[in-house]
């Protein structure tokens, strides 16, 4: 089962400005959700964004963190690992274990994902438990973290959808869907959903987490070689917005899918690298 979109809108480009790929500034990539890719977590996806894919899996433990015990704190937890795989760029990337410890980039971003996750999860409907949510990215073509937040998103619904069908959970605890976005200044106009040429040569980059209802989770923006006005930073959050409302849609059609079950779930991973 592959669900997948292309998001294509009247091309507004100023005269002077073309994107590597063609598309027009408020264009996602073409972006699809393949599930249940990883038959032993509790639930899985394979997010593409354009180039850029993701397999996102969920695998729930009975138990909570030591910490947790040690201060009484109810309920239960989720935390994310993020790994970019060493074949999933043009130059090999080591392991983080052949160094000896986590790069910086890498710990930020398993961060960022798990706070992103928290934001949407009751954590005391969870119960005493533990989700862990694994994202390993397959090929690099920025963009990749909030990849792992959208995908990561649907792999915690498909898992908790499955805890709640076994009668191991009596409310649901996902208050609401996130998901997330690239957006920056290139070649002086705001665009959304960057990939890496276009993130290469941005002058100012966005990373932006909101949820279905349209809140903010979270904002990350930074001037790469330039500064930025509020008006460059009002059509970088409403270009985000408009491309989370349109992702929040496919990760519906994406848990919804995933409670299907289909022999041709592996032909959609393999689909997915055919485009």
């Amino acid at each position: 089962l592959l669900i997948s979109s292309c998001f294509v809108l009247p091309r507004n480009l100023p005269p002077d400005m073309d994107r590597p790929d063609g598309r027009a500034i408020p264009d996602l990539r073409p972006v699809s959700f393949t599930p249940n890719v990883a038959p032993h977590a509790t639930g899985s996806v394979l997010v593409s964004f354009g180039n850029t894919r993701v397999i996102c899996a969920a695998t729930v433990e009975e138990k909570v963190p030591s910490w947790m015990k040690y201060q009484g704190v109810e309920g239960g937890w989720i935390t994310a690992e993020y790994s970019m795989l060493p074949y999933s760029t043009h130059d090999r990337k080591s392991r983080d274990i052949s160094r000896g410890k986590l790069d910086g980039r890498s710990s930020e971003i398993q961060r960022l994902i798990g706070r992103s996750l928290r934001a949407v999860i009751d954590l005391k409907k969870l119960g005493k438990r533990t989700i862990w949510v694994d994202c390993d990215v397959l090929q690099a073509d920025g963009g990749t973290r909030t990849a792992s937040i959208t995908g990561g998103c649907v792999a915690v619904a498909i898992s908790l959808n499955r805890l709640m069908g076994r009668g191991l959970l009596k409310d649901f605890p996902l208050r609401k869907l996130v998901a997330a976005v690239s957006a920056g200044i290139y070649q002086n106009e705001a665009i959304l959903d960057l990939n890496y040429p276009e993130d290469r040569d941005a002058s100012v980059d966005f990373n932006v987490v909101m949820t279905e209802n349209g809140e903010f989770v979270e904002l990350q923006g930074s001037g790469e070689e330039d500064v930025f006005t509020s008006e460059q930073m009002t059509a970088m959050l409403d270009l985000s917005r408009d491309g989370i409302t349109k992702l929040v849609e496919l990760q519906k059609e994406a848990i919804i899918a995933a409670e299907k079950p289909s022999s041709g779930d592996l032909d959609g991973l393999v689909a997915s690298f055919q485009h």
